[in-house]
C-alpha cells in the first residue's frame, strides 16, 4: 500500500514520520516542488524554529486561533504540545521554554528541529523527491490516485496527504479533487502608519499597551507589547490583532483606525492623580524632563508636543486643557493605518480548504476518500508564537494514524 505526502514543510514531514513510525509496512513517498526541504522551519523565530507552545491545556490552546479554534478542539484532546516536546525529546532534541511560553530547541537553531527530521525520515525509509513539482491529481473509480508531475511522470498511490501549506499550487491540487478553496489573505503582518508622533522612535518598545482597531465594519481590541519600526507599528499586540482582523483589513484594503492606551495598568482617574502629584511637587521642572509614568523618555516628550505642551513648559504652568490633552495622548491616541507591512521573512495566511468539507478526527475529505489535509493548506491559522507549527504538527499526526489505519 502507498501513500504519497506533497509538500516538504513541517506537516509533510511530520505526516510523513508519524505515518511511518505507526505503519512501517507503509510505503511513503514525500514530494516538494522546490530544491529544499522545511524552508519555513528554517527561517521560523529569526533562525531559531519556534516549535510549539507551552500551553498544554487544549481549551486555553484553542484560544490562540483566530480560524478553526472549534475544530481544534478535540484534535488537541489527541495531540497537543506536550506531545510535540515529547516526540522530539525521544528524538535526541531537547526544547526550552522561554518566559512568554515559546518553545525552541535548546540549540537556538533551526538547524537542529531540520536534522532531526531528515534523519527520522530517512531512518524510516520514506522516499524523498524534491523538485518535483506535482501539477495535476486524479481519483481513478478504483479508489486509487494518478499523481503527475510537471516532469510529465506519472505516480500511482492509494492515499494522498496534502501538505503544500498556504502555497496556491497546494489550492490548484485541491480544486482538482473538488475542493476550491476559502481566498487566502495575509494573516501575520504589521501597520503602515506615517504619523509624526512616531518619527525618530524606531526601536522603542512599551509593554505593555491596550490597542483597538477599528475598520470600517468591525472593531478588535489587543494588549501586549508593542514595537516602534520605521515604517509604522509591530510586535506581538499588532501582530496578534492583524491575525484576528485579517479579514476586515485585506476588506478594508488595510485601511483603518488605530487607537492607542500607552498605559492601560492605570485607569483614567489613576494616571490623573499621577499627573498631578508631579505638577505639585515637580512644579519647577520642564514636564519634558520628568515622566510620571513608566514610557521611554523620547515618547514622553512626542506625546508632549502632540498635546500641544511646549517643552519647556513648566509642570506649574500646567494648565486644565493641557491635563486633558496630555490624558488624551496618553490613553486614546488615535493613528491611521495605511497599509500592511510584512513580519520578518514569516508568511501566514488565513483562508484554505473549508474545514466544514473535511472530517477532522481523521483529516480526510468529506467529497474524496483516501485524500486527506495537514497544516496551513486548511483554513486555520494561529497568531505567532509557535500556534502555526502546532496546527501542523497535530493535523499532520491525526491524518497519518487514519491514513495508517486505512491501509494497514
Amino acid at each position: 500500500m502507498k501513500l504519497i505526502v506533497i509538500g516538504g514543510g513541517a506537516a509533510g514531514f511530520w505526516g510523513a514520520i508519524a505515518c511511518a513510525e505507526a505503519y512501517p509496512q507503509i510505503n511513503i513517498t514525500l514530494l516538494e516542488a522546490s530544491p529544499q526541504v522545511l524552508t519555513k522551519v528554517r527561517i521560523s523565530g529569526g533562525g531559531r524554529c519556534n516549535v510549539t507552545h507551552a500551553c498544554f491545556e487544549p481549551m486555553l490552546l484553542v484560544g490562540h486561533y483566530p480560524r478553526g479554534a472549534k475544530a481544534l478542539r478535540g484534535a488537541f484532546t489527541r495531540f497537543q504540545p506536550q506531545d510535540t516536546v515529547q516526540w522530539f525529546q525521544a528524538h535526541g532534541v531537547r526544547l526550552k521554554t522561554e518566559a512568554d511560553g515559546r518553545m525552541f530547541p535548546t540549540t537556538n537553531t533551526s538547524e537542529t528541529i531540520i536534522d532531526c527530521l531528515l534523519r527520522t525520515a530517512q531512518q524510516l525509509g520514506i522516499h524523498l523527491r524534491t523538485t518535483a513539482p506535482v501539477t495535476h491529481l486524479a481519483r481513478s473509480d478504483s479508489g486509487r490516485f494518478e499523481v503527475r508531475l510537471k516532469s510529465g511522470e506519472k505516480l500511482a498511490c492509494d492515499r494522498i496527504l496534502l501538505a503544500t501549506g498556504s502555497h496556491p499550487l497546494g489550492y490548484r491540487l485541491a480544486r482538482q479533487l473538488g475542493h476550491p478553496p476559502i481566498a487566502p489573505v495575509p494573516s501575520l503582518f504589521t501597520f503602515k502608519i506615517n504619523d509624526p508622533r512616531l518619527q525618530g522612535l524606531a526601536g522603542i518598545t512599551v509593554d505593555p499597551v491596550q490597542l483597538r482597531l477599528s475598520t470600517a465594519d468591525e472593531a478588535f481590541d489587543q494588549t501586549g507589547p508593542l514595537l516602534v519600526t520605521h515604517w509604522g507599528l509591530s510586535g506581538p499586540a499588532v501582530l496578534k490583532l492583524s491575525a484576528w482582523g485579517a479579514r476586515a483589513l485585506h476588506h478594508s484594503r488595510y485601511r483603518g483606525e488605530l487607537a492607542i492606551h500607552w498605559l492601560p495598568q492605570l485607569s483614567y482617574e489613576e494616571l490623573r492623580q499621577q499627573l498631578l502629584q508631579a505638577k505639585a511637587q515637580k512644579a519647577k521642572r520642564a514636564i519634558a524632563k520628568h515622566c510620571p509614568v513608566q514610557l521611554p523618555q523620547r515618547l514622553w516628550q512626542t506625546l508632549l508636543t502632540a498635546a500641544a505642551i511646549p517643552p519647556s513648559q513648566r509642570w506649574a504652568d500646567l494648565s486644565k486643557q493641557n491635563l486633558r490633552n496630555l490624558q488624551q495622548e496618553l490613553t486614546q491616541g488615535r493613528f491611521q493605518v495605511k497599509g500592511k507591512g510584512v513580519f520578518k521573512d514569516e508568511f501566514v495566511t488565513c483562508g484554505g480548504v473549508d474545514l466544514k468539507q473535511i472530517h477532522f478526527k481523521t483529516m480526510e475529505s468529506r467529497f474524496c476518500p483516501g485524500l486527506h489535509f495537514a497544516g496551513e493548506v486548511i483554513d486555520v491559522d494561529g497568531i505567532t508564537g509557535g500556534f502555526n507549527f502546532q496546527n501542523a504538527w497535530t493535523t499532520a499526526w491525526l491524518a497519518a494514524q487514519a491514513i495508517g489505519q486505512s491501509l494497514a
